[in-house]
């Protein structure tokens, strides 16, 4: 009986492409036989994710391209509207002078302009504290102080009127030039008229002036001696009554100017009290005829 070999024989053909896979398994181990030895060339797996989103189907290639765009896009969108707000300069632009130049700051008021004309508000130049300047045509050095009339230094009903017209004459140029040493000083301590005068013209004066003021004797209403009555009225007092015309004139608070050069009567009352060898005013009342 005939026992089958365990393998068929190899022909020639066979046993020599054998030989050459056998060959070629062979020299691919010594080549390559472990990682980093003979060359550079790294594994075939060393970027799994990289490989694996490099090889997508071309529709979220499309995809992936439409949103760099996009982004590039936006950020070229914030670049030219950045250049239009001036937040920064074009590419490649250079900075002029005027853009690096610092900013100037306003100056005052009262400074010269541009132009080298001081500021002005209303035809009026701005002074450095903000109050419209003076015009010096009517500066306080203008007005005369009025001097005392001899009469008015006689202790007698006409020497009271006379020094109840003087009176108005100071107190008139207290007004206009903000000098209230005078009328304080021919004023009673305890007067309030004299007191509240006073309050007003320093009240106009801390923030303005006052310009053009005037007041007219126009009759002596009453003139007679007003007995003491132990308290507001001292002996020897005489009492004097005017009608007056005044004129307001122009008056400056701050930056606002008012002018009132219309005409209008008034009735003034002053109480005259000798004392010191001089007429002193103790009380006084004013009451427009018309306002």
């Amino acid at each position: 009986m005939t026992v089958p070999p365990l393998f068929d024989p190899l022909d020639s053909e066979d046993e020599d492409q054998l030989r050459r896979d056998t060959t070629s398994q062979d020299v691919g181990f010594e080549a390559g036989g472990a990682p980093g030895v003979g060359d550079d060339v790294r594994p075939a797996r060393a970027h799994p994710r990289l490989r694996a989103w490099l090889h997508v189907e071309p529709f979220y290639w499309t995809m992936r391209v439409v949103y760099v765009c996009l982004a590039a896009g936006a950020i070229f969108a914030v670049y030219i509207n950045g250049v239009a707000e001036g937040w920064w300069r074009a590419w490649g632009e250079k900075p002029s002078v005027a853009a690096t130049a610092p900013t100037v700051q306003p100056t005052p008021a009262a400074s010269p302009t541009a132009s080298g004309e001081a500021a002005m508000s209303g035809g009026y130049q701005i002074g450095a504290d903000g109050v419209l300047v003076r015009p010096a045509q009517y500066a306080a050095d203008t007005y005369t102080k009025p001097e005392l009339p001899e009469e008015a230094k006689e202790n007698t009903e006409r020497g009271a009127e006379a020094a109840a017209e003087y009176y108005l004459a100071v107190a008139t140029y207290a007004w206009n030039t903000g000098d209230t040493s005078a009328i304080s000083a021919l004023s009673g301590d305890a007067s309030g008229f004299a007191q509240s005068l006073i309050n007003k013209i320093d009240n106009d004066y801390s923030n303005g002036w006052v310009y053009g003021k005037s007041l007219t004797v126009d009759h002596v209403l009453l003139l007679e001696p007003v007995p003491a009555n132990g308290s507001d009225v001292p002996p020897n007092t005489i009492g004097v009554k005017f009608s007056v015309t005044a004129v307001d004139g122009t008056k400056c608070s701050g930056r606002r100017i008012t002018v009132r050069n219309e005409e209008y009567q008034s009735t003034i009352s002053l109480f005259m009290t000798w004392q010191e060898n001089g007429w002193v005013e103790t009380q006084g009342r004013a009451e427009s005829n018309e306002r």
